[in-house]
């Protein structure tokens, strides 16, 4: 961030890499967000090496997550909630500053989808999916493309136009609240975005916003 705070988006395990990079970023951990009900494991390791950031969840992650002994947790700082739903969503001045927040309640998994205004990049979870996932099995030595699965759900993750399997998956399996989730779509097609960073599946670099208009066409 420009304040030489950094946020943290669905982190990953904490490894001695990982620790490397945080450190040539300038080590100043202060935000943490958790994208929905589903992204959050390391959660725990992250509070624990930098105990003075600020986590950022949906409602009801922090009872699902009270219910694991390791992941016994301190209240969270900052829980977005429908019942919240006509209030500005606001983290703190540094992050609203470059950040925007769409609650994805209708979403079955509860998303949280941040846009980086300065770099015009979303950054979301389970939203939407782009397989397959070549970047992150780059290092592994095996094809992101190989195995009877990933065969099977490539098709059904795809955002190649017209995206008409994933299409029905949104509708049928991750809009659990038609209305709701209808709303958030439309508000973040109001924002202005180039880049997208997904959970599940490659960066979209360039053209993020034409790709979100195909696979959520039904919804705007």
């Amino acid at each position: 961030m420009s304040s030489g705070s950094i946020a943290v988006f669905s982190p990953v395990n904490l490894t001695p890499a990982v620790r490397e990079a945080v450190a040539g970023l300038g080590g100043r951990v202060k935000y943490i967000a958790a994208l929905d009900l589903e992204h959050h494991l390391h959660l725990t390791s992250w509070k624990n090496a930098f105990p003075d950031a600020e986590i950022i969840a949906p409602e009801g992650l922090w009872e699902k997550r009270q219910s694991v002994p390791e992941f016994k947790d301190t209240p969270f700082k900052h829980i977005l909630r429908e019942a919240n739903k006509d209030r500005p969503w606001s983290i703190s001045e540094e992050f609203d500053k470059e950040f925007n927040i769409e609650y994805v309640y209708g979403h079955g998994s509860k998303e949280i989808v941040f846009l980086h205004k300065p770099s015009l990049t979303l950054i979301e979870a389970d939203l939407l999916f782009n397989l397959p996932a070549r970047e992150q099995y780059s290092k592994t030595g095996v094809d992101a493309t190989s195995g009877i699965w990933t065969k099977i759900v490539k098709p059904l993750l795809s955002t190649s136009a017209p995206a008409k399997w994933q299409k029905r998956f949104v509708w049928y399996a991750l809009a659990k609240d038609k209305k709701a989730f209808g709303e958030s779509i439309q508000r973040i097609d109001k924002w202005e975005f180039n880049r997208l960073i997904p959970c599940h599946g490659d960066v979209i670099e360039s053209g993020a916003k034409g790709v979100f208009k195909t696979v959520f066409e039904w919804f705007l």
